[in-house]
């Protein structure tokens, strides 16, 4: 079969197609057939080297993935043939709290992906694909909804909440619909009023466009009457942290998610005079990737897809990421 593999930390240039053997399910196993993938930010940095504790090489890249499950390995019983099934970020986080051992488990860095015609995964890895999604739009969620997901579930957002989230990326994008779908308002910055325009058509209820308005943490101020957000998804990094924790109101969460921007890392000073909670969100389990899939079916939500690239052409996929010129997901299709 075809995979594509990651064998240096030499960027996109250096990924190469192969052709390896075909895989088989052991005990306890399940055989995928690949139908959609999708790329966060998390894979250009696998692709240059760059990405901790995902180093091995060589290794089969890409996270997410939706397929249907080709064959089954002796004792599997939660799954049959033919059933829509993704996988979870993390193959070994199954519940409960994140462990050393299951960080080591991302798929695509720490072990081997979905960018492969077929892939192998214990059956306990798996999540159902909700019937009302179509594999582009499933092969979307095990990183960046999921993210979104568990940053919100762990903060607490309900009705009223006010949330801020940065950029118009996956994650950004899921947590503008999840807010939304919570009863919470979603506030949205970005650079380009065509993107902050989707994002209103996403349900975003303010919207702040950062290069005219280089002090949006003010603006996000003034949105909530200068009492700040509850709760900022901080996708940026060190180079957006400080005005996030000006954003944020007294009491409230900070989600450290994303490294996008450059920067020093900012005095941690503001979140302790005003109480705020900063909190690391590495995606989430497969107990957690379940209840998102629920919701996500209850409230209608469609993940927001920018563009679609076959599975021959995946690296036109990672130069369409680096590019940041999308609003939501590039997903790499695969037909059956």
């Amino acid at each position: 079969m075809i995979a594509y593999r990651i064998t240096t930390g030499e960027g996109i240039d250096a990924i190469e197609t192969a052709k390896v053997g075909e895989p088989s399910p052991g005990p306890g196993e399940v055989l995928v057939e690949l139908r959609a993938a999708s790329l966060n930010y998390r894979d250009l940095m696998v692709a240059k080297g760059g990405y901790p504790r995902n180093d091995t090489r060589p290794v089969i890249p890409l996270s997410d993935g939706a397929g249907v499950v080709a064959s089954v390995g002796p004792g599997v019983t939660r799954w049959s043939i033919g059933d829509r099934v993704a996988p979870n970020f993390m193959r070994d986080w199954i519940s409960g709290p994140i462990t050393e051992h299951a960080v080591r488990s991302g798929l695509g860095g720490g072990v081997d992906g979905v960018l492969a015609e077929r892939f192998v995964m214990p059956e306990r890895s798996l999540v159902a694909i909700p019937d009302e999604l179509s594999f582009e739009e499933a092969a979307t969620l095990p990183c960046a909804a999921l993210t979104a997901w568990n940053a919100l579930r762990a903060a607490g957002t309900t009705a009223g909440d006010t949330v801020l989230t940065l950029g118009t990326g996956g994650v950004s994008m899921f947590a503008v619909q999840v807010a939304r779908a919570l009863g919470a308002v979603p506030v949205i910055t970005s650079s380009s009023d065509a993107k902050l325009e989707r994002a209103r058509a996403a349900g975003a209820a303010h919207t702040v466009n950062y290069a005219t308005t280089p002090e949006w943490q003010d603006e996000v101020r003034a949105i909530t009457g200068g009492r700040g957000v509850d709760h900022v998804l901080e996708t940026g990094g060190p180079g957006t942290l400080e005005r996030s924790l000006a954003s944020v109101r007294v009491g409230g969460t900070v989600s450290l998610i994303g490294v996008l921007a450059d920067g020093h890392p900012p005095s941690l000073v503001p979140a302790l005079l005003n109480a705020v909670t900063v909190r690391g969100i590495y995606v989430g389990s497969v107990e957690l990737f379940e209840e998102m899939n629920r919701a996500i079916a209850a409230n209608g939500i469609k993940p927001v897809i920018h563009e679609t690239v076959p599975f021959d052409r995946a690296i036109d996929a990672y130069r369409a990421l680096e590019s940041q010129r999308h609003v939501g997901k590039i997903v790499i299709i695969r037909g059956g």
